[in-house]
């Protein structure tokens, strides 16, 4: 008589098993509506506005407006001191 309740078709641990992989899906799920709530205010604000489709034109395709100047920082560690287009090389000094 035990032997279905935990080991048989509609057993004890089938339900355990099956009730873990609904909460990991559960938690699936909420990730993907994160994502899509994002991704849908995106969407409306490039509808609505000009400022987002600039922000993305000035992030992912390095557009400037007319009339501006675009002044490019390099970092310390990618600096290239000697002029001579090797960046990262050292150079012995003379």
């Amino acid at each position: 008589m035990q032997y279905p309740l935990w080991l048989g078709k509609g057993s004890w641990l089938k339900v355990w098993e099956v009730d873990q992989q609904v909460i990991t899906q559960h938690e699936i799920n909420q990730k993907l509506k994160m994502r899509n709530a994002a991704l849908d205010a995106e969407v409306r604000d490039l509808k609505q506005g000009y400022d987002a489709i600039e922000e993305r034109a000035r992030s992912e395709l390095g557009m400037i407006k007319q009339d501006e100047t675009f002044f490019h920082i390099l970092e310390d560690g990618n600096k290239n001191t000697y002029g001579d287009g090797k960046a990262g090389e050292e150079h012995p000094e003379q």
